[in-house]
């Protein structure tokens, strides 16, 4: 009997199989359908989107307006066609087998230029393309006063400070450590390379291996967090368009970079030997460099399109470094009274030059993927980690010199899922976890060491119900392992039009930020800053020209503030210890004004800008005593910036021109009280440079030989003061001015690519 059943049931199976099948084929028929779409001179219109509307299945059109798809849905439908320029169209169709000739008329937006709108507010643009991006990659080489620094170039837009001596974005009364630097997305545990106190240092970031940076001051997207004023957004390039060869020598060192370019892939190499001796030679240094910066550095980075609506970019990037300079001593003035033990610095009190030595190894690699679906939906996914492990010696130059070893450690991963319900409608979905450690080592006794991991999920809406009307409402959720925190951070921005070419703009939202690492260092464990945003613009833009007025206002709650007894310490990299008392009673606020104007359509090959920023700001926060404007902010910030190019000579012409007002600085010898702290001001600072750029080609080889004059008058900037105090603590002398580096500085390089250089990327 068992045999019987087992020779029954086979074909039983088949039976029953063959019918389930022929069943499901008939319930998921594909049908076709196709069509035109015109607009309403009956011409084609290309690359419109057409689909079943509730449904994923869809086409585009091509150069003749024609499009064609498969679908299982039968019955009463919609077919609708949307794309940028034109108003939706929808027609009512019934599916009973396979559909051809179907006509979609689409009718042209009635505004031109700025057709649909777009958000502005806090995220700066300089073009209504929002395809386009603020700097490429030659513009930021070539514009004066930049130095070839990614960075340094986002200075000359509005909200940024001047800074001199410190690493890092100071944007809208925030500090350095209150703007996230993003690659891909991905957070940058250290953007800049290391260096002693007080010496600002380039940041990592190779222009060229970006195709552009975009640059928000606030009110940014739910995307991010854990930065309280605003967020630089770096973007890797794609697929390149061919394989190509890059070379450049300049007064820093020489590099080398490739494309090797497949049919559906492509892989980028470069490297880089860097030795400052003949800058140094040339230049008038401030400080002694008594072993000239000296690195290495190279990457590699892999590209595949697996098909044509996805991309995987995996890259890795390494550096070492190593710079020797005798620097003004940040703790001069602490006596060694045998009690303060906690401070191994102590000891050098007295001394008012210091040796400080750098050995620096950084590796940082990043992978992501972003695929299309349908025209319907977009997934993507990105992963990174970074190690940057330095050994710094303070005092160098005695015989039992203070080390400081630090290791820094990221890890990170995000995903995040877009669903297009229309061309006016799209819901973003997304969630990210981070693990970062950093450890310091002083002494044998003296160490320091923290870990956080974060954990975040978010959505935001976009929404633009008509032409002249866009919406996007965002929410943000974050959990603090070490502090043990969580929050929830809502935030919205929306755009009207008030003409063909104008429009108004505003944004809001709750930024949190842990606590400078300095308290986790040291074991402290004050809970989460906060910052609301309120920002509003108006924004003009035709043919060539912006003009941009944005106003805000920020609140600072919640800060860290050491409870320190009216006394105050100006030092910035002053021991916190354990037994620091501290809480998150510090407050403050920012508003100001800010004007952009972009011209370059007036005047054949001119492109100039203007960028101004009045800022009003105090807060009450670390160890200040009293409410007051934070020493790193000017009130009036002005950049004007110029490229002409010469056709005739193929030589582009860039000169910058910079103005900030006195910033305040701790002055010991009157008072401490509310109406004295902080209140004298350093100069103005004024800064003019001048870059040109001269195109010529050698055979295969196009080449750019360029030349940059930083600070042509040799202003003796000075960005605060440091005083001298005896065993009393009592100030004594007249300050010393705290300045940087060398004041001007000549740069002279040649690059040359087997890639055609174009002059409106100069």
């Amino acid at each position: 009997m068992q045999l019987n059943i087992r020779l029954r049931f086979p074909r039983a199976f088949t039976i029953i199989s063959s019918f389930l099948m022929l069943t499901a084929l008939a319930a998921n028929a594909q049908y076709k359908i196709s069509g035109t779409v015109i607009d309403d001179k009956n011409r084609p219109v290309k690359g419109a989107n057409v689909y079943l509307d509730n449904t994923l299945d869809g086409g585009t059109t091509d150069s003749l307006g024609i499009f064609r798809f498969t679908t299982s849905e039968k019955g009463n439908q919609t077919i609708v066609a949307s794309e940028v320029s034109h108003e939706n169209a929808g027609l009512p169709i019934v599916i009973a087998g396979d559909m051809s000739g179907i006509v979609l008329h689409m009718k042209a937006n009635k505004v031109r230029d700025l057709d649909v709108v777009t958000i502005t507010a806090g995220s700066f643009d300089a073009s209504n393309d929002k395809s386009k991006t603020v700097l490429k990659p030659l513009d930021i080489v070539t514009t004066a006063g930049a130095n070839a620094d990614v960075v340094k170039a986002i200075e000359m837009l509005p909200g940024t400070q001047q800074t001199g001596t410190d690493n890092g974005l100071f944007v809208r009364g925030g500090d350095a450590s209150e703007l996230a630097i993003l690659v891909d997305e991905m957070v940058v545990q250290n953007a800049f390379f290391s260096g002693p106190p007080g010496v600002a240092t380039r940041s990592r970031f190779g222009a060229f291996q970006y195709q552009g940076v975009s640059f928000s001051s606030g009110g940014y997207s739910a995307r991010y967090g854990q930065a309280l004023s605003g967020v630089l957004e770096l973007n890797t390039t794609d697929m390149p368009d061919k394989s190509t060869v890059n070379m450049g020598i300049n007064m820093a060192g020489i590099y080398a970079s490739g494309t090797k370019k497949w049919k559906n892939s492509a892989l980028d190499f470069g490297g880089g030997y860097n030795n400052l001796t003949p800058f140094y030679g040339l230049a008038t240094t401030n400080f002694k460099f008594y072993d000239v910066p000296v690195g290495y550095t190279g990457n590699l980075r892999y590209v595949w399109k697996p098909n044509k609506d996805g991309i995987l970019k995996v890259s890795a990037n390494g550096s070492y470094t190593t710079s020797g300079i005798a620097i003004p001593n940040p703790y001069r003035g602490i006596v060694d009274t045998g009690i303060n033990t906690l401070n191994p610095f102590a000891r050098f009190g007295t001394d008012s030059a210091i040796d400080f030595q750098t050995r620096d190894q950084y590796y940082y690699t990043n992978a992501s993927y972003r695929q299309m679906f349908k025209s319907k939906y977009s997934l993507y996914t990105a992963a990174s980690y970074s190690l940057d492990s330095t050994r710094n010696s303070f005092g160098a130059n005695t015989t039992n010199p203070v080390p400081i070893d630090e290791k820094d450690q990221r890890a990170q991963f995000r995903i995040e899922g877009k669903d297009y319900f229309t061309s006016r409608l799209n819901l973003m979905v997304g969630g990210e976890v981070q693990n970062f450690s950093i450890s310091k080592e002083f002494t044998d006794t003296l160490r320091e060491h923290f870990s956080e991991t974060q954990l975040a999920g978010y959505t935001e809406l976009e929404w633009t119900p008509i032409n002249i009307l866009a919406i996007r409402p965002g929410l943000r959720y974050e959990h603090s392992a070490l502090l043990n925190t969580d929050h929830i951070a809502p935030r919205i921005s929306m755009a009207v039009k008030t003409s063909s070419y104008s429009q108004v703009s505003l944004a809001s939202g709750i930024f949190y930020q842990n606590p400078d690492n300095l308290y986790l260092l040291a074991g402290l464990r004050p809970g989460q800053q906060e910052a609301i945003h309120y920002i509003a613009n108006w924004q003009y833009s035709r043919n060539d020209r912006i003009l941009r007025i944005e106003g805000y206002y920020k609140q600072y709650k919640d800060l860290v503030l050491e409870k320190n007894d009216s006394i105050f310490d100006p030092n910035t990299y002053r021991i916190i210890t354990p037994y620091t008392v501290v809480d998150n009673s510090g407050y403050g606020h920012a508003e100001g004004l800010e004007l952009f104007y972009r011209d370059k359509k007036t005047v054949k090959n001119l492109d100039y800008w203007i960028s101004y920023s009045y800022i009003d700001t105090k807060r009450k926060y670390a160890n200040y005593p009293y409410e007051a404007t934070p020493t790193f902010i000017a009130n009036h910030n002005l950049n004007l910036v110029a490229k002409y190019f010469v056709d005739k000579w193929q030589t582009n012409f860039s000169a910058t021109y910079s103005f900030a007002s006195g910033r305040p600085y701790y002055n010991p010898e009157v008072p401490l009280n509310s109406q004295t702290f902080l209140n004298d001001r350093t100069p103005d600072f004024n800064n003019l440079a001048l870059t040109v750029a001269y195109l010529h080609s050698f055979g295969k080889w196009f080449t750019v030989f360029y030349l940059s004059i930083d600070n042509i008058t040799n202003q003796h900037n000075i960005f605060g003061y440091r005083y001298n105090y005896d065993a009393t603590g009592a100030a004594y002398g007249s300050p010393n001015p705290i300045v940087p580096a060398l004041y001007r500085s000549i740069f002279l390089g040649v690059n040359m690519s087997l890639t055609q250089f174009k002059k409106d990327e100069l």
